[in-house]
């Protein structure tokens, strides 16, 4: 399974995969170098008028609602309908999800348009399957993704979707057993938009990888290997920004399976 997985990242960095995002102001920058770092090429575009031409050259689309408003959200709406009808995979971030009722609006219209994937947190999963126990607090979450784990079988029989929720472990559900992926560091909380740098990863390994759960593995083994080792090298949060860059660049075969910790489980 490492093998195979690692073999994915060789196709993301060999097929540089055009990527389209609609996604928030606050993270647009790390998103975009995210992508780089991975060998991806990013697009980070939301005007109404370009958006049936963007659609037509990207290979998958990611929609991160984290800041988000009218405009945007008319943008997004399009967007997928419009990768939908092309038959191109996308996934949805639904960040912040359960903490206001215009956000669950918003998201609700979204997953009527079937994502390919759903990547969130346990509260946001939680919070999207209508059994959310636990507030939601701002954009963090206050559920362990365990927490999660029927409320993403829910999302994922009734919208088709495979579920990635992110956490301290990252558990990924989709037609077979949830895989579990145990990397990364709790430092890796203290810097701002990781998770929505996973979200966009996603979307690189889902515009060439054709097995999804695969590609959705992937790309969070990938995030949390490279978070791991670049936790090792750095002093705080803002060289650690830096070093995940750099290490989600030069990561080499032999670290990727050395360090991956992945199992199938019930």
């Amino acid at each position: 399974m490492e093998k195979r997985l690692w073999n994915h990242v060789l196709t993301v960095r060999r097929q540089a995969p055009l990527v389209q995002n609609i996604t928030n102001f606050v993270v647009m920058n790390n998103t975009a170098n995210a992508l780089l770092a991975v060998g991806a090429s990013p697009i980070m575009a939301h005007a109404e008028g370009e958006l049936a031409d963007m659609t037509q050259i990207c290979q998958s689309l990611v929609i991160n609602i984290g800041t988000l408003d009218e405009h945007w959200f008319e943008s997004m709406l399009q967007a997928s309908a419009t990768v939908r009808r092309a038959g191109k995979p996308w996934v949805l971030d639904p960040v912040g999800a359960g903490a206001t009722p215009y956000r669950d609006h918003a998201i609700s219209q979204l997953l009527a348009m079937r994502p390919t994937v759903v990547r969130g947190n346990a509260s946001e999963i939680m919070a999207l399957a209508k059994s959310n126990h636990n507030a939601t607090k701002g954009v963090d979450s206050t559920a362990a993704s365990i927490d999660a784990l029927d409320a993403a079988r829910f999302i994922r029989k009734q919208y088709g979707s495979v579920v990635c929720i992110s956490g301290e472990a990252d558990i990924v559900v989709g037609e077979d057993q949830p895989v579990y992926i145990r990397n990364g560091h709790p430092l890796m909380t203290k810097v701002t938009g990781l998770g929505c740098s996973a979200t966009a990863i996603i979307g690189a390994f889902l515009a060439v990888v054709e097995h999804t759960e695969e590609a959705v593995s992937a790309a969070m083994a990938l995030l949390g290997v490279c978070g791991e080792l670049a936790v090792a090298v750095s002093n705080g949060p803002g060289s650690l920004q830096v070093n995940l860059l750099d290490k989600l660049y030069n990561i080499t075969d032999d670290e990727f399976i050395t360090k991956l910790r992945i199992a199938y489980e019930a």
